[in-house]
């Protein structure tokens, strides 16, 4: 039996099979559920038990939500707070955090598949290949809400890693426009996988100097992720050995396994 507390639930990118273990058995057990009915996918409401009160509130703002939430754990009810993706990554449960802090109410987080990683899976991808990428930036890019001192997406795209935007599907030719500016090419790889694992996933891929056109013609705009990088070269699954890890090179020594001699 759950306790009498909020469970703060990743439910995945969308197909309902991705939902972690440990989340689809919240769901199965909370008395309430609260979820964002215009991203979290409705078939996972369907795990809910027949006397659990589902409730939607993508129509809610924020104190309306609190106020549902600590009157059913006042009630002794347990409270799924189901947000897509994982909750950590855009999920804005910070303020939610606080508010239940505030009330003392007790909180857990459970985390989810991020569609970042739901995405690079669609499109058959791997965003850190050796000697060609190692590093990932989750950002976005800057529309209404301000990015802070240092983040704006210029500047970070100078690192020439992969980066993952979220909420960026809006603001294409700025994208383009800044990562241009901070040293990409116009033929430099790009991937936008729109609602990943969704039945109506699409998969656009495109280069920096083609991708707003390409999404154009997709009727792409939102619920999408966009992946710049140079690992989403599909042309880089034809050169095999140029940038295989050291973790499976039969010469290489590591703590389970000792490596052959280079002309063994």
């Amino acid at each position: 039996m759950l306790e009498a507390k909020v469970y703060i639930v990743g439910a995945g990118p969308g197909d309902p099979d991705l939902i972690t273990v440990k989340g689809q058995k919240i769901l199965q057990e909370a008395d309430v559920l609260l979820y964002t009915d215009s991203l979290v996918n409705p078939a996972l409401m369907e795990q809910a038990k027949p006397e659990a009160a589902v409730i939607k509130t993508a129509g809610m703002h924020l104190e309306e939500i609190i106020e549902i939430i600590a009157a059913e754990v006042e009630k002794g009810h347990s409270v799924a707070r189901v947000h897509t993706g994982d909750p950590a990554v855009y999920g804005a449960i910070f303020e939610q955090m606080t508010y239940l802090k505030e009330r003392g109410i007790g909180y857990e987080i459970i985390p989810g598949v991020s569609s970042v990683f739901a995405s690079a899976a669609a499109a058959g991808i791997e965003l850190t290949i050796p000697e060609l990428t190692q590093s990932v930036i989750l950002t976005r890019a800057e529309g209404r809400t301000p990015m802070p001192e240092g983040e704006q997406l210029i500047d970070l795209a100078k690192h020439q890693c992969s980066l993952a935007l979220f909420l960026s599907a809006t603001l294409m030719k700025k994208v383009v426009r800044e990562c241009l500016a901070a040293g990409w090419k116009e033929s430099d790889a790009v991937v936008v996988v729109y609602k990943a694992t969704w039945p109506d996933q699409k998969i656009v891929r495109a280069t920096l100097g083609t991708v707003d056109e390409e999404m154009r013609k997709a009727g792409i705009r939102k619920q999408a992720m966009v992946i710049i990088s140079k690992a989403a070269d599909q042309a880089l699954l034809e050169q095999r050995g140029k940038y295989e890890s050291k973790l499976y090179d039969k010469t290489f020594t590591h703590g389970f396994r000792k490596g052959e001699p280079a002309n063994g």
